[in-house]
Formats: C-alpha cells, sequence, structure tokens
C-alpha cells in the first residue's frame, strides 16, 4: 500500500527538498511536475536502492531544477 504526497517548491529548493525525502528511506517514486502540470522528471526507486544508482539522474534532475521558478513535487511513499 502507498501514499502520494505532493509539495510546491522552488526550483532552487527543490534538490534540498528531494535530499530530504530520501533520507526518509521510504520512497517508492519521486515525480517533479512543472507549474502547469506536466511531468518533467520521474524517478522510480526500488527498497534500499538510492546513493550511487540515482546519482545520475539527481544529477540531471539538478540540470533541470536550475531552469524552472516553481515545480510541484509528488513523492509516492510506501506505508508499513
Amino acid at each position: 500500500m502507498s501514499k502520494t504526497e505532493e509539495f510546491r517548491v522552488s526550483g532552487e529548493d527543490l534538490m534540498s527538498k528531494i535530499k530530504e525525502l530520501l533520507k526518509e528511506g521510504n520512497i517508492r517514486r519521486i515525480i517533479v511536475k512543472s507549474k502547469d502540470g506536466k511531468v518533467i522528471f520521474e524517478i522510480p526507486l526500488t527498497f534500499g536502492v538510492v546513493g550511487a544508482l540515482i546519482a545520475p539522474q539527481l544529477a540531471a534532475l539538478g540540470a533541470v531544477a536550475a531552469l524552472l521558478t516553481e515545480a510541484t513535487l509528488v513523492v509516492e511513499k510506501s506505508e508499513d
């Protein structure tokens, strides 16, 4: 079972918010949407796969975040 949370963040705060959420450890998927609701980036995460395996995706997301003024961060969390 999973639950979804949404956060509105500025482009410059996007990466810090994602890193904060990843530390929680129960994230299944991260979706970044533009101000008009279009999906810009999606990162599916499997349990325990954080760190080096998603580093390239986070680097690409950092480049995208630099271009955004505002974004919606959709986080799918597993409920244990």
